[in-house]
């Protein structure tokens, strides 16, 4: 950008600067593209408050903010405002991983400070970008917050103007694991949740409330959803909403006497976040997220890798083989360490490690996931659990992790280390340097963590600001010892692998899974074509597509997999995450000419376009390759057979293209025959059209090689 046009926005930045004392006040910024603005005020009874519009409509009404406190009086009202401004930024930083090569960050940066009649300060921070909005509170140093601050309510309102239709999750305050409800605002309480069959362990206070991401359309046509970002030492936020108005209000997991937050001043909330589009897609390749949170703290070092893998995992949840070495089939009877004896069902041994590396190798993948090798499964999860259950760094008897490690080198493949944790936090912290300095020294660079489980200690909820700050010191942990972070149980994504790249991926949706042992027999087919407006607006997941044997009857006979095998293609470029498994047993992809999609995608990108999309019904996505030219396709739909055309403007023009589909058979079906896949090539260019045509819960997947 040359340096005269910013001339103009800084001139708006000093001219938008006041000083003042007074209780009603007003102002407001646009949006670069000029499509947004949002109004901040401060009524006569001095209670400050914003609304957002997009044209000629209000996303979000008068909306009021402050905060209840424990043993002071409220943040809310009787407000002066000291001063105020508006600050343009624009900016491109680069992803050292992710949907995009590189993203813009362009908006304006709105600030309120305000003062109350006994003196104590708060601010009001408004960022506002062509995608939406971010704005959060900061509280700085003084007096009246020297030694302590402990937050019993935060006030935040988002007053909408109409029933919208809400996909969302229960506000459950232990797991993210649960099936998504379609409903508008005013049908979501507790009579619809309790049609919803899911995770025990949970904990859902309130019956009103939703998790965020929360993604809504309005009779009118837009799309938006509401969720948080750069969440550090600070609770979950849940979103109540009202019985007789489209209001929600911000409703925080607490501490077991109630606080929500304690700590002391200053200190910033997380950005609240509200993402706008005139399509379903644009919250897909909305980046606001990202942007709200701060720059990269680690560069863009070798040992923070995308790639794909393998591993010890699906077996055991198909029942081929046990995490623990004594073979507890069904983790609800339990033996005594002392007793321990091989069943000869354990699945993590050196021999079995071994030949999913030799797969791993054959198909270039970077890494095998190594689950139940260490000591401790015997009493993971149960009443007899111990402390701590878990030995980090002591293999059982028929694991060799130095061999293991070293052979998997000498194939160019890489351990994925593992640490569930059983939810026992105190026992984790108190090995996590002593783990993670083992698996540096062996080379190991990617890690999955797990949270299975209630926390020890009544009251506390892996969604409150202990667990948030749990979970953020193991990310800084493993970034001292060069290890990246793959969070099961975790708290939700908050767009801060922007500052820290090493938390690659997340869990925090019913996976895969649940497909394998359910109670309710599975994830429905409507699942994923809410995930990929939900969940993932969040950040990457780690979902472990890429099962062939769709059929489980012969081990799970009241489970299936509710997709076709070409949307299980499709989930690769669907549903994002830097680390994608090829989650079925190996044999299941011998002589399967299909597999040959799961080899060819990247798992990193340079260019990220939603073709088309409504959230539970379908979505097609396609994403360029961050070190190439190919481009991959894919698009998956619910129980409902679909066939439209794609445009295929997003290729290069005047280039010819050979495009490999991967689509249903004519006779395929998720229910009566899911593998029936037809596998096609043709050459195609930029003004070309594609021909989708998907069977009910099946899917699409296409890659497009340059000739």
């Amino acid at each position: 950008m040359k340096i005269y046009s910013l001339f103009p926005l800084v001139l708006l930045a000093l001219l938008s600067s006041c000083s003042t004392t007074t209780k009603s006040f007003s102002t407001s910024t646009d949006s670069p593209d000029g499509k947004l603005e949002v109004t901040v005020f401060v009524n006569d009874a001095g209670k400050p408050g914003y609304l957002l519009r997009m044209g000629d409509k209000t996303i979000v009404d008068s909306s009021y903010l402050g905060y209840e406190l424990k043993g002071a009086p409220a943040l809310k009202e009787g407000f002066s405002v000291v001063s105020s401004s508006v600050t343009p930024f624009d900016e491109t930083w680069d992803m050292p991983w992710g949907e995009y090569k590189s993203v813009r960050n362009n908006g304006n940066h709105l600030v309120v400070n305000l003062k109350d009649g006994s003196g104590r300060l708060l601010n009001l921070h408004f960022k506002l970008l062509n995608d939406g909005l971010g704005f959060r509170y900061e509280v700085p140093a003084q007096p009246a917050f020297a030694d302590s601050i402990f937050v019993q309510d935060e006030l935040t309102e988002f007053s909408l103007t109409g029933d919208h239709m809400a996909w969302w999750a229960p506000g459950d305050w232990d797991i993210y694991e649960h099936l998504y409800g379609t409903n508008r605002l005013s049908k979501i309480d507790a009579a619809a949740r309790r049609n919803h069959k899911d995770l025990g362990c949970t904990y859902i206070p309130d019956g009103r409330a939703v998790n965020t991401p929360l993604t809504m359309k309005s009779d009118e046509g837009y799309y938006l959803a509401i969720h948080e970002a750069a969440l550090y030492d600070y609770p979950d936020m849940t979103l109540h909403i009202d019985d007789d108005t489209p209001t929600l209000h911000s409703a925080l997991v607490a501490w077991p006497d109630g606080v929500k937050y304690r700590g002391m001043a200053p200190f910033q909330s997380p950005w609240r976040v509200i993402i706008v589009g005139e399509k379903a897609g644009d919250l897909i390749e909305s980046t606001l997220v990202l942007n709200l949170n701060e720059p990269n703290k680690l560069g863009n070092p070798d040992w923070i890798k995308p790639m794909k893998y393998a591993g010890i995992w699906w077996e055991m949840h198909m029942g081929v083989s046990t995490w623990d070495y004594a073979g507890s089939q069904d983790m609800t009877s339990y033996t005594k360490p002392g007793e321990m004896r091989p069943s000869g069902k354990h699945g993590a041994t050196t021999a079995n490690t071994k030949r999913y590396i030799d797969f791993a190798a054959a198909n270039g993948f970077g890494g095998v996931l190594v689950e139940g090798w260490n000591t401790g499964w015997e009493n993971w999860i149960g009443p007899n659990r111990p402390q701590k259950p878990f030995d980090f760094i002591t293999p059982y008897p028929d694991f060799n992790i130095q061999e293991v490690t070293a052979y998997g080198r000498s194939k160019g493949v890489q351990l994925i280390g593992h640490h569930e944790t059983s939810a026992c936090v105190a026992g984790y912290e108190e090995q996590v340097d002593t783990a993670f300095k083992l698996y540096q020294s062996l080379g190991v660079h990617a890690v999955k963590t797990g949270y299975v489980g209630p926390l020890q200690g009544k009251g506390y909820y892996h969604h409150g600001q202990r667990m948030v700050r749990h979970y953020q010191m193991v990310v800084e942990k493993a970034a001292k010892y060069q290890i990246s972070i793959d969070a099961h149980e975790p708290i939700k994504a908050t767009g801060i692998r922007r500052t820290w790249p090493n938390f690659m991926a997340r869990e925090g949706l019913r996976g895969q899974e649940f497909n394998a042992w359910a109670s309710d027999g599975g994830n429905p087919a409507e699942h994923l074509s809410i995930v990929a407006f939900t969940r993932m607006l969040a950040g990457p997941i780690d979902f472990t597509p890429g099962i062939f044997q769709i059929d489980l009857h012969k081990w799970k006979p009241n489970n299936q997999i509710n997709t076709t095998l070409a949307q299980q293609l499709s989930l690769y470029v669907v549903i994002y995450g830097p680390l994608q498994m090829a989650a079925d047993l190996p044999q299941h992809y011998a002589n399967q000419p299909a597999f040959q999609f799961i080899k060819d995608v990247a798992c990193d990108w340079q260019d990220t376009r939603v073709l088309n999309g409504e959230p539970g019904d379908f979505v097609t996505i396609v994403r360029k390759e961050k070190k190439g030219d190919r481009w991959f396709l894919g698009s998956l739909t619910d129980e409902n057979a679909r066939s439209f055309d794609v445009a295929l403007d997003f290729l290069d023009p005047n280039t010819t293209y050979t495009a490999t589909v991967y689509a249903d058979g004519p006779d395929a079906d998720y229910k009566t025959n899911p593998t029936s896949i037809a596998i096609s090539s043709m050459e195609v260019t930029a003004g070309d059209k594609l021909p989708v045509k998907m069977a009910p819960g099946g899917g699409l997947a296409v890659s497009f090689v340059k000739k």
